[in-house]
């Protein structure tokens, strides 16, 4: 029942939304969504780290004559994705009043809906059910983007729908196949079920679906367009929680209901999150416009998700999952950061900054401390999710392993570039000023005079950094919590 409440306590929160003034619409937002964050934190405290099945199941027949039910279920791969995605949310809510400033009801209500939707992704037990939420979670994001997005946002929302629509069609005929064959839609009863376990059709179905939303090479195009229309809070929300639907379908149903089937496609899948890697990280380090830079990231760094989940081995998948939780707070962190410049100078082109550190510390500070978590520094929390990884990965493939490493260097070069142009040397003013005896108002703007954060803003930003510091320092609580669930999965693969 737990879980229901968690599911679908933002969609209450959507229609009260829509019922209050607008004064109040984003305090009731807010207090819906942190109330889902407080009973996920239940979840967590209560959960048993032992058991290698789900637990707090809740099933309810929905139409039974087709096998179909409303479960929902939580095992130690689903539970860190739940608390990523109630832990996010409300962070978003708090700051998004800083760039949405029309039609306000709407956008809460917008994503109150879109995070029950990734919840039921993420907790559904039933492949019908699954289904449902997967599709509806496109909704809510395609609105955003359409409505409240950037210049060409009617073009990056139709072809971020129509993209992930496409993928999600072969994986409807997959799962009706699944479904019928088997005689029940129950995942649980499914995964006992051996007949489908090397079907390269099937495995190819839901492979394809998830790739996109990954997003894995060469079927990433429609990511830099999202991202760059979409309005900070829908960036944030895209890369922290989004991308993540991908990544667990494939541990979830490619390794967990195709293992043989995976075995013979790990060396392909392995070679495509390689060029990913590395293919992101280059186009990157050619980016000028900031969201444009992170958006190519997040192809780089999924890729190193995708590699050690076709690891196929302990080490390889548990550092896959940490590092969704990490690129969440590390990724999700820099897309705020760029939303707060971006509300200050209406620009995201790097060579319009410069020297933003010496006139806004805090907001350098902070910056850098995201950019260091991303690229991987010691001691936070992006180290130990590749590190893991790279350790899996050097098990299944050496050579994998070496040139994924090299990513990392170039993951350094081109985020530590981004810092020094946009926060180092001299701003856009002073450096035209230097060149031609005075400073042009196209140049200078409000580049000569920014005021540093705000407390909102600061705050905003403390949850992240403090979970990136906790995981760099003390990441064994949330191995601790997977544990069983990773081993059973790979257990149930050899039987």
């Amino acid at each position: 029942m737990t879980l229901s409440w968690i599911t679908f306590l933002p969609s209450i929160g959507a229609l009260a939304v829509l019922l209050a003034p607008r004064a109040f619409a984003r305090n009731v937002a807010l207090a819906f969504s942190l109330v889902a964050f407080v009973l996920s934190v239940t979840v967590v405290f209560a959960f048993d780290p032992g058991a290698g099945g789900y637990q707090f199941v809740a099933a309810t027949p929905w139409l039974p004559q087709f096998g179909i039910q409303f479960k929902l279920g939580v095992d130690g791969i689903s539970l860190w994705m739940m608390m990523l995605t109630t832990f996010i949310f409300p962070i978003v809510l708090f700051i998004s009043n800083m760039s949405i400033r029309q039609n306000e009801k709407t956008f809460y209500a917008l994503m109150l809906l879109m995070e029950s939707a990734t919840l039921g992704v993420f907790l559904s037990l039933d492949l019908f059910l699954f289904y449902v939420f997967w599709e509806f979670a496109l909704v809510p994001m395609y609105f955003i983007i359409g409505l409240f997005g950037g210049e060409r946002r009617s073009y990056a929302s139709v072809k971020f729908f129509v993209y992930t629509m496409a993928g999600s069609v072969l994986m409807l005929i997959a799962i009706l196949w699944l479904g019928l064959g088997g005689k029940t839609f129950d995942m649980e009863l499914l995964q006992q079920q051996k007949w489908f376990a090397g079907d390269l059709f099937l495995f190819s179905a839901f492979a394809l679906a998830f790739a996109i939303k990954v997003p894995m090479f060469p079927f990433h195009s429609w990511l830099p367009d999202a991202h760059v229309e979409a309005p900070t809070p829908g960036s944030i929300i895209l890369a922290a929680v989004l991308l993540k639907m991908g990544a667990y379908g494939l541990i979830r149903f490619n390794l967990g209901f195709f293992p043989q089937a995976s075995k013979v496609m790990a060396p392909v899948m392995i070679g495509i999150s390689v060029v990913g890697i590395l293919y992101g990280a280059v186009v990157a380090f050619a980016q000028s416009d900031m969201k444009k830079l992170i958006a190519y990231s997040s192809v780089s760094h999924m890729g190193y998700i995708v590699l050690g989940i076709f690891a196929f081995n302990a080490l390889g998948i548990q550092g896959a999952i940490l590092q969704m939780v990490n690129h969440g707070l590390s990724t999700g962190g820099l897309f705020l950061i760029v939303g707060f410049i971006y509300e200050r100078l209406h620009t995201r082109e790097m060579k319009n900054m410069g020297g933003l550190w010496s006139r806004m510390p805090v907001y350098g500070s902070l910056a850098l401390l995201f950019v260091l978590s991303s690229v991987g520094l010691p001691a936070l929390n992006g180290f130990v999710g590749e590190y893991v990884i790279l350790q899996g990965a050097f098990l299944a493939n050496p050579w994998a392993a070496a040139f994924a490493a090299f990513g990392m260097v170039l993951s350094a070069i081109y985020l530590l570039t981004m810092f020094q142009k946009v926060f180092l040397g001299v701003s856009a003013g002073d450096a035209h000023e230097a060149a031609h005896g005075h400073v042009s108002n196209a140049v200078a703007g409000p580049v000569q005079a920014l005021a540093d954060l705000s407390f909102r803003e600061i705050a905003s930003t403390i949850p992240l950094l403090a979970l990136c510091a906790l995981i760099g320092l003390y990441s064994w609580p949330f191995f601790r919590l997977m544990g069983s669930s990773v081993s059973s999965l790979l257990l149930a693969s050899v039987k």
